[in-house]
Order: structure tokens, then C-alpha cells, then sequence
């Protein structure tokens, strides 16, 4: 009877293999490995990928925000607002990094996870807005995210190309995201601080007039630069014509003097880490410079400090 019965099983499983093999079960989806900058195209062939989490980051800094985001955007697309839950202020300096607690928990709520690759959707209309995509893109990779991306020419791009579009509200599915920070993308003002008179390279994002000491941002309390600092206006590396990045070639072209033949620390800085994001973009990521880090309280944070040195005169001329 036990033999009977063993056969019985065996023909059973037979022909559930042989019912599989007749219906092939749809494959899983994988997750796709990301270049820092992803073209419009490629999107579109993935948005069925499930393995992909879409953030559009529209913003006030675009003149833009959620109510645009409803009329419109990247079929399955979540929200994500900037600076939001992205920046916060610490200690009077605005515009920080949050605390790993805090960003796990927001991460975790939009639905990053390790197995899911990460494209950051800006306006597309202006250098500025496209630095806080980049703050976004270092914020993953500092967290320890590293397959993220930037859609090249972001919303504008996807619109003016005609590709898909949806309506109304995407509700995040939640995951887990448990980081793992890299500090080596992140300084202090007391990492800072130690650097000076060292061979470290301080590049600073902003202006020239800004740095220079003829401007300076409404919160940071005194004018100037951090000494020995080379000026490097992120806006430099931005096509305004096509808004996006400059070519390849163009971005090679213009890699500062003071950091394409050195192996030294370079850290990128500029007010409140979001321009020194754009340049930290394009030196480490493009041009695979790995010697590069932020300094996100940047001079906000240093001017709050008396005892910290400045250079540059001092002119009573404030901006944004």
C-alpha cells in the first residue's frame, strides 16, 4: 500500500512539473543597475519595472510643487518634497542632513530598499533646482544607497518629449531601508576647521560675489570665504540653453585647476551644501573623482562660529 501510494505522489508531482513547464511562470523583475544620469528614454522602457522607485522632486525652488505634480507626471511617480524632509536646521544652521533615525523612517515610507533602484525626477528648469536633485542623490549615497540616478533634463524633458503621463496622487508602498553611512562623504565644521593650512582642496560652490565678500546668504552671519578656499560656481557645469549638465567633454574641459591633478581631500562646500552638492555631482560622479566630500553646513555653519577664520572683505550687501 506504501509503495502504491509513493508511486500515486511521484505521477502527481510529474504532472504538476509538467503543468509548470506547459505555463511558464512570468519572470521577476530585476533590479537594473543605474548610471548617475539616466536618459528619458530609458525610463520609459523601464516604467513597468517595479524594481524602480520614481521621485518626482518639484518644488517651490522650480516655482513648482504637489499641485503640479497631481496635473501631471511620470507614470507610477511619488512626490517627494524638497528640502522637506531631505535638509533640516541643527544648532541655528539651516539645511543640514537629518538624523539617520529620521531618514531611515522617511526612506523606509516612500519604499526604498536595497532592492530597489532610485530615479530622482527634477523640473528641469534651472541649475538651482537641479542642485537639490544632486543634494537628494548624496543623501542616498551617503545613506548607503548606492544605485540611484538623475533623469537627464528631469520633468521638463519628459513633457516636451510627449512620453506618458498620469494624473492625481501615487501612495507610496512601504519597505524597509535600513542605511549605511559612508563617512567619507560627509565632513564637520570641526573636520573643516582641522584642514586648514593642510593640502586640502576647499571648492566653493557659490558666486564669486559671494565669495569674494560683496554678497553673502541671509543666514550666514558674516562675509567671505574659508581660507585658501578656490571659487567654482557649480552654474559653471549647467547648459541653461538645454538645462541639463554640460557634455561629457565639456564638464572634463572645465574640472578646476586646483583639483584634477591631486589625490588630496577635496571638499565641496558653498552655503547651506546644495550647490557644493552639483559640484561634488560632477567631480565624483562623472568624472569619477572619488577624493571628494561635502561639508552640508557649509559657511552658514562656519560664519556661526566667531572663532573661525574668514577671508574675504566685508561689504554690508546681503542676497538669497
Amino acid at each position: 500500500m506504501l509503495g502504491s501510494l509513493h508511486s500515486s505522489l511521484i505521477k502527481t508531482a510529474g504532472a504538476v512539473a509538467v503543468l509548470v513547464a506547459g505555463f511558464a511562470l512570468p519572470a521577476a523583475a530585476e533590479t537594473p543597475d543605474l548610471t548617475p544620469l539616466v536618459s528619458t528614454q530609458w525610463l520609459q522602457d523601464n516604467l513597468q519595472n517595479d524594481r524602480i522607485l520614481i521621485l518626482d522632486t518639484r518644488s517651490p525652488i522650480s516655482k513648482s510643487g504637489k499641485d503640479d505634480y497631481l496635473k501631471g507626471h511620470i507614470p507610477g511617480a511619488i512626490w517627494s518634497e524638497y528640502p522637506g524632509y531631505w535638509r533640516t536646521d541643527r544648532d541655528g544652521v539651516e539645511g543640514v542632513l537629518p538624523s539617520i533615525d529620521k531618514m531611515e523612517a522617511v526612506l523606509s515610507e516612500l519604499g526604498v530598499s536595497d532592492e530597489k533602484a532610485v530615479v530622482i525626477v527634477p523640473d528641469g528648469k534651472s541649475s538651482l533646482e537641479f542642485g537639490a536633485a544632486t543634494r537628494i542623490y548624496w543623501t542616498f549615497k551617503y545613506l548607503g544607497h548606492e544605485n540611484v540616478a538623475i533623469l537627464d533634463g528631469g520633468q521638463a524633458a519628459w513633457v516636451a518629449e510627449k512620453r506618458p503621463l498620469e494624473t492625481g496622487n501615487v501612495v507610496p508602498e512601504g519597505d524597509l531601508f535600513v542605511a549605511e553611512p559612508n563617512d567619507a562623504l560627509l565632513v564637520s565644521t570641526d573636520d573643516v576647521a582641522g584642514g586648514l593650512g593642510s593640502n586640502a582642496v576647499f571648492l566653493d560652490a557659490r558666486p564669486e560675489k559671494q565669495f569674494a565678500g560683496a554678497e553673502k546668504h541671509k543666514a550666514a552671519t558674516r562675509f567671505g570665504h574659508i581660507p585658501g578656499a578656490v571659487n567654482f560656481d557649480q552654474d559653471t557645469f549647467y547648459d541653461h540653453k538645454t538645462n541639463r549638465l554640460k557634455s561629457p567633454a565639456e564638464l572634463t574641459a572645465l574640472e578646476p585647476a586646483a583639483v584634477k591633478d591631486t589625490d588630496a581631500p577635496v571638499i565641496s562646500y558653498c552655503n547651506t551644501g546644495h550647490w557644493a552638492a552639483t559640484n561634488w555631482f560632477v567631480l565624483s560622479e562623472l568624472l569619477g573623482r572619488k577624493n571628494v566630500t561635502v561639508y552640508d553646513a557649509s559657511m552658514v555653519g562656519w560664519s556661526r562660529q566667531k572663532d573661525l577664520p574668514i577671508s574675504g572683505p566685508e561689504k554690508n550687501v546681503a542676497s538669497n
